[in-house]
């Protein structure tokens, strides 16, 4: 009896095209509908009844424990034709699967919760750098699928060996085993207590500043349920990148972001035109949806005047967008201000998907404020972003432990100044300094004392910079009491 292809995950993003064919067709990094508009113009048979493809869709990496199990579920997919740009290394972590298998890797910072097939355990991919669950195992398959990998329509545009392939394909004879169902492990996660709608994130670059907002809420993250199911959620994050840039293309892949949507994005987000299937765009909000071009009016009043404060466009419309059951705008609101010399922008998002949102929104950001400040002409400064909800499904928080875990202790100087510490008689004396000037100085014999001034006064700003300053302080206290030198380390 034929089996019919049934994906029990993803199906929302698989385009199936014959449901008793035997191929599986990947298209790694390429949208599908492109490849398959290709491919119907080289002649290739998509006929829902005698197509030998079943369904398509992508491979970004993210998705590859969902691909193995409709796999194991559908044990018909004898082939997986691979066709389409591999920016991530997704397509060698899928080959390794099969003929590699699955090594131990004790480091991953992950643990799962039990399942009625036991309790899953982190594993590495042979001689790859991906981490999934050890559920399902290259064993569990009757028959491993071939994979036939085409190149990409880069580097074979007209895909005729593809083509010719799969018109003289033929399926293997049908598995004697049945469909194997294997579940998806929920990582165990612990929120450890914070102030929910009290953190900040400060980073010279945008890559730094997403790892570390990815930190903050598989950290920190509030269970709770809403109508689109179970997040991890922070409320009004706030994340200053101080020295917007583009990332480069190799570490974009390797998080699992494409860098030709995000420069389509911010080409996008810069037009004002709106297509018919299209509910909203932001760049439509910005440039064409009220009657007026903001952008353009921004650049207006900040070549009148580059202090205007009143350069602030808003995407939100009250009377539609409070009462219409769908089509909402995340990004709500931009302001552009100049300050010490350089543009900044602040921009204000309703709710924000942590993982695969913050930096493609984020690289629209940055192609905004590169634009209005050519046309100012100011140089573009730091982009603050706030985000009133921002949450990862619960589902991604393997994937969110594994961002998580490569957060290092780095320095990072305190804007607020620095402290220079003495014995001054029977007293320890701080400084605050700022560059060549000194503040304020606070002089006292009990360390304790001086540590609550300092708090009092707000004097800084960096955790790292106050535990030093604490271990200092009880240095200088120790030394007094002591009568011995006390030197700053």
């Amino acid at each position: 009896m034929r089996l019919r292809f049934e994906p029990i995950h993803c199906r929302e993003h698989l385009n199936i095209i014959n449901p008793y064919g035997t191929v599986g067709l990947i298209t790694l990094w390429s949208r599908p509908d492109v490849i398959l508009e290709r491919l119907r113009r080289r002649g290739l048979n998509l006929d829902p009844s005698t197509s030998p493809i079943a369904a398509l869709g992508t491979l970004y990496g993210n998705g590859l424990r969902e691909l193995l199990r409709n796999l194991l579920y559908n044990p018909q997919i004898d082939t997986l034709v691979v066709y389409g740009r591999n920016r991530s290394g997704s397509l060698e972590e899928l080959q390794a699967f099969f003929e590699r298998g699955l090594e131990p890797y004790t480091e991953a910072p992950v643990t799962y919760e039990p399942t009625p097939l036991g309790t899953p355990a982190p594993v590495r991919i042979g001689n790859t750098r991906r981490v999934i669950d050890n559920l399902v195992r290259p064993e569990l398959f009757e028959r491993a699928p071939v994979i036939h990998y085409f190149g990409s329509p880069e580097d074979n545009p007209n895909a005729d060996d593809l083509v010719s392939f799969l018109k003289d394909y033929r399926p293997e004879p049908p598995p004697a085993g049945r469909r194997v169902r294997i579940p998806l492990p929920h990582v165990r996660v612990s929120c450890f207590p914070s102030n929910p709608r009290g953190h900040t994130i400060i980073a010279d670059d945008p890559l730094t500043a997403w790892k570390d907002l990815v930190a903050a809420i598989h950290r920190f993250g509030v269970p709770v349920i809403l109508a689109k199911g179970e997040r991890r959620e922070l409320q009004n994050v706030k994340v200053i990148v101080e020295k917007p840039a583009a990332v480069p293309d190799p570490l974009l892949g390797r998080y699992g972001f494409d860098p030709e949507r995000l420069r389509r994005y911010q080409h996008d987000i810069l037009s004002g035109s709106i297509e018919q299937d299209e509910t909203y765009n932001y760049g439509n909000r910005l440039r064409a949806y009220f009657g007026v071009d903001s952008i353009a009016e921004v650049v207006r009043r900040l070549q009148s005047d580059p202090q205007d404060r009143k350069a602030y466009a808003v995407l939100w419309d009250p009377r539609r967008d409070l009462s219409a059951p769908s089509g909402h705008p995340c990004l709500v609101s931009l302001f552009f201000r100049t300050f010490q010399g350089v543009l900044t922008l602040t921009a204000v998002f309703r709710t924000h998907n942590a993982l695969d949102a913050w930096l493609v929104n984020f690289y629209g950001l940055m192609a905004v404020l590169d634009s209005v400040s050519r046309s100012v002409p100011l140089r573009p400064g730091p982009i603050t972003v706030f985000s009133h909800s921002i949450s990862i499904d619960p589902g991604q928080m393997d994937r969110a432990a594994l961002i998580a875990a490569e957060k290092t202790c780095r320095y990072r100087e305190d804007p607020m100044g620095y402290f220079r510490i003495t014995l001054d008689g029977d007293a320890i004396l701080v400084e605050h300094r700022h560059g060549d000037v000194t503040l304020k100085t606070y002089r006292h014999a009990k360390a304790s004392r001086i540590q609550h001034e300092l708090a009092r006064d707000t004097a800084l700003s960096d955790i790292n910079h106050a535990l030093y300053l604490g271990r200092q302080l009880e240095r200088a206290e120790r030394c007094l009491k002591d009568g011995t030198p006390f030197v700053q380390e």
